[in-house]
């Protein structure tokens, strides 16, 4: 490839805009706020995070009386993006959904977190607004790692609770907090602790599919990153050995619950068994699919287990979508993947080994609305990976 075709690094900036790291903290940190202050009111807490969403909207519409807009380049994955977000909004005509207001609610949550990252990258200097939005959501993702940590144990041995406060949610903000920690440490130092107590908590949440997918991923990314000294590799591989050697313990006792007291529908023939009804049913309208918000409390509980979602993200897309799912599932991580390949190799390898971590998680594990990557993600990824250093920057 030619050095002209390779998409510029981003240069770092030293400043941290109060905004886009507010927005940040917001996307990892509300993932504790019904479990920290409306389990009584499940409801409540819905309406105050859909409300939370329309106040960091409205604090983003400001920008525009700034009178100064960056050319931010509308990528292929944008593209998709905007694709995904017109067909989910289209679908509601014909969603089997319980409530076709509570579906609008929470589309207009997802449209609102690509929204306000728009108006951020576009009215802010945009590498240095990009970044802040990551140091936010590491913030953040570390708050929810602290909940965690106080957090009483379920009956399975993990901690959090299935309803308000899920650990395959938990472990997922966990690794992208890992992953943007990595790539602000690439811009700049002083990221070098936030990766360690994250990935700790994410094996004490022993979400399965999320932490073999994240050794895969960051296997990967050691044998494949030539920025990565053979020190930072050797003292990876030992502090990763010591980690599960001080958890194996609390490993093997989940390992009996899980085999012996556990949900059935948990387990690995359990979701074999949720797949194929998920299927079943997805062949019933295999074009356009049930529509947005069409699973739960329309999909029966398989036992005890109430299922939020296909617990695989190609299933969930074509349940979802049908056929028209798989082509943006397909469209959009293809898009990505190719966008990356373009980026400078500091980061290409990093963005490569976060798809891959997403690609395995999804297959188990996935996002009730959404993809497994979330659009506001994608937009921000994609915009930063191609930043031209003569951006409209401002030096602070």
């Amino acid at each position: 490839m030619m050095a002209a075709e390779t998409l510029a690094y981003p240069v770092s900036r030293t400043s941290t805009y109060l905004f886009p790291a507010s927005v940040g903290f917001y996307f990892a940190a509300r993932l504790a706020l019904s479990y920290l202050f409306f389990q009584a009111e499940p409801r409540t807490g819905a309406i105050a995070g859909l409300a939370l969403n329309l106040a960091f909207l409205i604090g983003s519409l400001f920008y525009i009386f700034s009178g100064h807009a960056n050319a931010v380049p509308v990528t292929a994955p944008f593209r998709w993006v905007l694709c995904f977000l017109t067909v989910s909004l289209i679908s509601l005509t014909w969603s089997v959904t319980v409530s076709i207001p509570i579906a609008a609610g929470y589309w207009s949550g997802m449209a609102a977190d690509v929204a306000i990252v728009w108006m951020i990258l576009r009215y802010q200097p945009l590498t240095a607004a990009g970044e802040s939005l990551m140091k936010g959501y590491v913030w953040g993702a570390c708050f929810i790692a602290v909940v965690t940590w106080f957090s009483p144990t379920m009956q399975d041995l993990r901690p959090g609770d299935d309803e308000y406060f899920s650990p395959n949610a938990i472990g997922f903000i966990c690794v992208l907090g890992v992953y943007f920690s990595q790539y602000l440490n690439r811009a700049a130092r002083g990221w070098r602790f936030t990766p360690v107590l994250l990935s700790i908590t994410l094996v004490r949440t022993l979400s399965k599919s999320t932490i073999l997918a994240f050794c895969i991923a960051q296997t990967y990314l050691l044998l494949r990153d030539r920025t990565v000294s053979a020190a930072t590799r050797r003292t990876a591989i030992l502090g990763a050995i010591v980690v599960f050697a001080l958890f194996w313990p609390l490993i093997s006792s989940y390992y009996v619950v899980y085999t012996n007291a556990g949900n059935q529908a948990e387990t690995l023939t359990g979701r074999i068994g949720i797949w194929g009804f998920v299927l079943l049913r997805a062949l019933e309208s295999p074009w356009i699919g049930h529509g947005f918000h069409g699973f739960r409390n329309v999909i029966p509980a398989f036992g005890d287990f109430e299922a939020w979602h296909a617990h695989n993200e190609l299933i969930q897309q074509f349940y979802t979508y049908g056929v028209l799912g798989l082509v943006m599932f397909a469209g959009i991580y293809s898009s990505f993947y190719q966008h990356i390949r373009r980026a400078n190799p500091q980061v290409r390898t990093l963005f490569h080994s976060l798809l891959l971590f997403i690609l395995i998680r999804g297959l188990a594990d996935t996002d009730r609305f959404e993809l497994s990557l979330p659009m506001w993600a994608i937009l921000l990824i994609s915009t930063l990976a191609c930043a031209p250093a003569l951006q409209n920057e401002v030096t602070a």
